[in-house]
């Protein structure tokens, strides 16, 4: 895998190397797996800029978020299918039927679940998926001790988890959804490409893993297990990885 450590925006970076990425297939179909959380808000927001500018066209996109959260209803503020909605898909031309995001409601939790793999199956894959990077170290919502093959299931949310997330339900962390649903860790390993995020201080040591071989207790060393993945890290971020790593390309821009 490579590392970029960068002195610019992540979440800049992250929105100009997708909009290369799906303009170079031109009106050929793109699917795209996507992140929420406060990392991805620049990188849509600067997504955003380039379609209302004409640079960069949805029409062919299709869309597969990580998780969502159990029991929140799609018009909660702090479900993942609200979020889409203002920081993306509202703003922009993708088809409503080209997106799909896993339904914290549904009667059978785990048929849906096998649905969306399914749904994945049929469009022939993500070509790239992007992510984010839990202070855990979790991708996506596979905790510290998730196998790496796992397909997309219900997880219980960890307590580290439920602490970091709680600055989104007014610091309560009472508030917090305990359970969601998630693609795998396998499901994202099945993409074409990835492309991960992690900014400030905050994800300094769970970057920091990615100098030990892979092991489900650090689910962000899963990377390493992919023929094309790429992290971008702020210097912050990246402060306590060493300087030069065996079997992981640094490159500092």
């Amino acid at each position: 895998m490579r590392i970029r450590v960068l002195h610019q925006s992540v979440e800049t970076y992250a929105a100009n190397y997708i909009q290369q990425k799906i303009n170079s297939v031109g009106a050929s179909r793109f699917v795209l797996g996507l992140p929420t959380g406060s990392t991805a808000l620049a990188m849509y927001a600067r997504l955003r800029e380039l379609h209302q500018q004409g640079q960069l066209d949805f029409q062919q996109i299709v869309t597969f978020n990580m998780d969502e959260y159990v029991g929140l209803p799609p018009t909660h503020p702090q479900s993942y299918h609200y979020y889409m909605e203002k920081e993306l898909f509202s703003a922009v031309n993708i088809p409503l039927q080209n997106t799909h995001i896993l339904n914290g409601q549904a009667d059978d939790l785990q048929a849906e679940c096998r649905a969306y793999e399914d749904a994945i199956t049929q469009v022939g894959g993500i070509d790239l998926f992007i992510g984010g990077v839990g202070r855990n170290g979790h991708i996506a919502f596979n905790e510290p001790g998730t196998p790496f093959d796992i397909r997309t299931h219900l997880v219980t949310l960890a307590p580290a988890t439920l602490k970091a997330n709680a600055r989104f339900f007014d610091n309560d962390i009472s508030r917090v959804p305990t359970h969601a649903l998630t693609v795998g860790t396998g499901t994202v390993l099945d993409a074409r490409e990835l492309l991960f995020m992690a900014t400030g201080a905050v994800k300094a040591s769970a970057v920091a893993t990615l100098a030990h071989a892979p092991n489900p207790d650090e689910p962000l060393t899963a990377l390493k297990l992919h023929p094309n993945a790429l992290l971008l890290a702020d210097e912050e971020a990246a402060s306590l990885l060493p300087a030069t790593l065996s079997d992981v390309e640094i490159i500092h821009e």
